[in-house]
């Protein structure tokens, strides 16, 4: 069942959130979060120590939170890296804006004046991350490390942290090999397949001389029985609504947007206070 799908993306509004929270606008705004987040990344790729960022949107403001494990090299000397960073993240997106207003063939192009604010949250147990374990693993492997002591060492330091277990999966020609095969590596107990354990799941790549590796990294941190609290409002807003618009009673039924009355045996209008039959 939950073997195949992304283990984040199947807990969707159950135990996790969203990575962007924003509305309207689908098409402009999708393109601007892949093109601020492969920047991002190229940045900061020889470094492997972003996890993940998230994206947040309001009319005239972006405000992005970097996950890190090395807050130092992301923000840089007073600030300087930063700054370069804002810099270049509102040029990507006001070069996107007048694309998309001149594909559009407005001539009023709008929202150009974006403010953007970068928040560095730091990473205190990198063993836990699921991204960052596997950035590990494909550091050491293109280094020419032996990819069975990378991993055995990875996993060994984070079943330290008290967490329930641990998968890792890797593919591709290994060491060198002309058939490319997968292995795999466990510890602990992970369940996939239910929807209240905490699974976190990360993937990334080594580039090595002959050919790529895939890394496949989850990590289970227990089960939460209770839906998140940050996810409860949606539940309660809807919720509400429907309670407003039907009262319910034994025999009839009175629906507030019609006002019409209705019983198994007769049927009638209700209007200015007159019953029509």
């Amino acid at each position: 069942m939950g073997q195949k799908t992304n283990p984040i993306s199947n807990r969707l509004g159950i135990i996790h959130g969203w990575k962007s929270l924003w509305f309207n606008n689908y098409y402009l705004n999708v393109t601007e979060d892949y093109l601020i987040r492969n920047f991002i990344n190229n940045r900061f790729l020889n470094k492997f120590c972003i996890s993940t960022i998230l994206i947040e949107r309001t009319i005239n403001k972006i405000l992005i939170n970097i996950c890190t494990s090395r807050p130092a090299i992301v923000i840089g000397k007073k600030g300087s890296e930063v700054n370069f960073l804002k810099k270049k993240i509102k040029k990507i997106v006001n070069n996107n804006r007048k694309n998309f207003f001149y594909f559009k063939k407005n001539n009023n192009i709008k929202n150009l004046n974006i403010d953007i604010y970068i928040n560095v949250i730091d990473i205190i147990n990198p063993e836990i991350d699921s991204l960052l374990v596997a950035k590990n693993i494909c550091r050491q492997i293109e280094n020419r490390i032996s990819y069975k002591r990378s991993i055995k060492l990875s996993i060994i330091n984070s079943m330290k942290m008290n967490i329930n277990g641990i998968k890792i999966r890797i593919s591709g020609r290994l060491n060198g090999a002309e058939m490319a095969r997968t292995e795999i590596y466990k510890d602990g107990f992970i369940k996939i397949s239910t929807f209240r354990s905490n699974i976190d799941y990360g993937f990334y790549e080594a580039n090595t001389k002959y050919g790529k590796i895939g890394v496949k990294v989850w990590i289970m941190k227990g089960e939460i029985y209770n839906k998140n609290k940050d996810l409860k409002h949606f539940y309660k807003f809807f919720f509400k609504k429907r309670k407003k618009k039907y009262i319910f009673k034994k025999k009839k039924y009175f629906f507030k947007k019609k006002n019409i009355f209705f019983n198994k045996k007769k049927y009638f209008k209700k209007k200015n206070g007159k019953k029509k039959i």
